[in-house]
């Protein structure tokens, strides 16, 4: 065995979405904000999400986290979020993996019974609250960065359904999130490939069409997952909904960042208050809890700052090597998986 490079990863997951998190053998890229270094990474080293996530290692379902030291001294660690196709400023589910990695590891240390910590991501800083009992994490609940609407039944010229009506929302990225019974959707699992085939046409069409950009991050900007809803039900406000995320593939999880997108659209119309308990269900059945704990300004724009909640288990320890030999070590896509 010859490699010129070893990486090692904890392997976890939240609601049935992996995210794992790189605990060895990757220095901190340059940056002096953690936007600068997940911008490094996206311009100069994208070997290495290429690499984690692409086959023969990876998957499309597979996220893969960089911890770093933090860049504010109010965070105590830094996060790079790397997906099948991108590096999002923000994800609900792999901050959950991250937190639960970082404690039952002993990189950071556990406090029982809640440990509070600030993670610093390129969205910006994100408080933590872990409920700890035993060494394990039993819940991670975060308070995300302020999300707002950006269009309200917006008209979509969508291929092959004529114009379509959409919200818009930024949960830590861009959501386009329509009611999925009005497109013939129950959001179940039989349904997963029709809904990823329309979700991607959803998507596209949402970023050509509704322009979008961060008031306060004009790096951040564009639609870019769109999200099928179901009203309401069962006792409480629950309700089940399916992410369709590239390069063509369903959440498994609620998703945290997309909770947090319709959290601020149920505020915006009128449909949930802070204070109130929210639950979300993934087409799998696992669920966050959420909730609004406060709103502000953002850009002149009315927003919210919701909390999430989950809880993530670990499932390994892997070791990954690069051979100089393998002729796939900067790995492969085809698109009977890669849409």
């Amino acid at each position: 065995m010859k490699w010129e490079r070893t990486v090692t990863v904890v392997g976890c997951h939240v609601g049935g979405e992996d995210n794992h998190v790189i605990v060895g053998g990757v220095l901190p890229p340059p940056g002096a904000t953690m936007f600068e270094r997940k911008r490094y990474l996206e311009t100069h080293g994208d070997e290495l999400r290429r690499w984690l996530l692409l086959e023969p290692r990876g998957k499309p379902s597979l996220c893969v986290n960089l911890v770093t030291p933090p860049t504010r001294a109010d965070c105590d660690a830094g996060l790079i979020i790397m997906e099948a196709t991108d590096y999002p400023p923000m994800s609900g589910s792999n901050t959950i993996c991250t937190v639960t990695v970082l404690l039952e590891t002993g990189m950071l240390p556990m406090r029982e019974p809640v440990t509070s910590l600030t993670l610093d991501t390129p969205a910006g800083p994100v408080p933590v609250e872990a409920r700890c009992q035993g060494g394990k994490v039993e819940q991670v609940k975060f308070t995300n960065v302020p999300c707002f609407v950006t269009h309200l039944g917006a008209k979509l010229d969508v291929e092959g359904l004529g114009s379509v009506p959409v919200d818009v929302a930024y949960g830590g990225a861009f959501f386009a999130i329509v009611d999925a019974p009005s497109l013939g959707f129950a959001v179940e699992p039989k349904e997963a490939r029709d809904l990823v085939t329309l979700g991607n046409r959803i998507t596209a069409a949402a970023a050509r069409q509704l322009p979008v950009r961060h008031p306060e991050n004009p790096d951040i900007h564009t639609v870019t997952f769109t999200e099928f809803a179901m009203p309401f039900a069962g006792p409480g406000t629950v309700s089940r909904n399916a992410v369709i995320v590239a390069p063509g593939r369903i959440d498994r999880s609620p998703c945290g960042t997309g909770t947090s997108a319709r959290l601020a659209v149920m505020y915006a119309r009128g449909q949930l208050a802070p204070g109130q308990g929210f639950v979300h269900e993934s087409i799998i059945g696992s669920r966050f809890e959420a909730g609004i704990v406060n709103t502000c300004m953002v850009g002149g724009r009315s927003a919210i700052v919701p909390a999430i909640a989950g809880q993530a288990w670990i499932t390994g320890v892997f070791q990954h090597g690069v051979d100089p030999s393998d002729p796939f070590r900067g790995g492969f896509t085809l698109p009977d998986l890669w849409f």
